[in-house]
């Protein structure tokens, strides 16, 4: 796993590739000018990781390497699948918010599909800077759940680079936990245009929590562990560890961009309805959301 391809050079994909380059080549695929900043003086880091390193920066996948991370929205998940499927890949990770990427990866790709989380913090301060606002970890596996040789594979890769890494062997658990972390967290601080500490009480803290539930309730009619306290509970873990982060989804409204709601709080819905599940905080933050951007002419 020494040619890592990172698909999506974004705030995260940018941070992921620059830790790992400190012992891979890895190739970074994003957009100018970030890539040409990359290109022309290196990638660097700054905040709770420091470094530069020079990793090949490019506008286009390369023809082949072992492992491609996918680090785009999932609004673009299809056209990273289309784009990556000429390429010639052993495995490939994804890295994203929402859920279902993983399989629109796997039905494009003829390579191992794993799935992943990520709690690095990230914000892309300049074309070719990067700041880490909080190290995490990267949880990696089979999309499916069970064991995985190629999950063990990239998670030694992704350690020998000094990420914090757990391979495991309840993706599906762990997919549907960040997906209650994204409803509670990502939906309210960007209608609220709050930071993530202020979730930690107050009415914000009813509004996340009770969003978060909802998801519980969903993931229990899926046959998932995951209890509505249990999904709560960690929404406030997470907000209290990430509470001077501003949010993905508050940087894309802030920005004028389309969110992945679609991917997040869409979701909970699609499956809350096929499960006979109520679901009226996710319900009302993903119409708001969704006409928002309609609004703006986003979707």
């Amino acid at each position: 796993m020494d040619d890592v391809v990172i698909f999506g050079a974004g705030s995260l994909g940018s941070l992921v590739g620059g830790l790992l380059a400190r012992d891979h080549d890895v190739t970074l695929v994003g957009r100018d000018p970030h890539v040409s900043a990359v290109r022309e003086r290196g990638l660097h880091l700054k905040g709770a990781v420091e470094t530069t390193v020079r990793p090949d920066a490019v506008t286009e996948p390369p023809a082949d390497a072992d492992l491609a991370v996918v680090c785009v929205k999932a609004v673009d998940t299809v056209a990273a699948a289309e784009a990556l499927a000429g390429a010639d890949l052993e495995v490939c990770l994804s890295l994203q918010n929402g859920m279902g990427n993983e399989a629109v990866l796997a039905g494009g790709l003829d390579a191992t599909v794993l799935a992943g989380t990520c709690t690095y913090g990230a914000v892309l301060e300049e074309p070719g800077v990067v700041r880490c606002t909080g190290v995490g970890e990267v949880a990696l596996g089979a999309r499916d759940g069970g064991p995985s040789d190629a999950a063990d594979r990239v998670g030694a890769a992704l350690d020998a680079a000094g990420v914090e890494t757990t391979v495991a062997s309840d993706m599906p658990r762990r997919l549907w936990e960040k997906l209650a972390i994204n409803a509670g967290i990502n939906a309210t601080t960007a209608l609220a245009r709050l930071d993530n500490g202020a979730l930690v009480d107050g009415e914000a803290n009813a509004v996340a929590t009770a969003a978060a539930r909802e998801v519980g309730r969903v993931a229990d009619a899926e046959g998932v562990d995951l209890s509505p306290d249990a999904a709560a509970a960690a929404v406030e873990r997470v907000a209290a560890a990430t509470a001077a982060n501003t949010s993905s989804m508050r940087q894309d409204v802030e920005a004028g961009r389309r969110t992945e709601v679609d991917a997040i709080g869409g979701y909970v819905c699609k499956r809350a309805d096929e499960h006979g599940v109520d679901v009226p905080v996710n319900d009302t933050m993903t119409r708001l959301l969704r006409a928002w951007e309609a609004e703006r002419e986003l979707r």
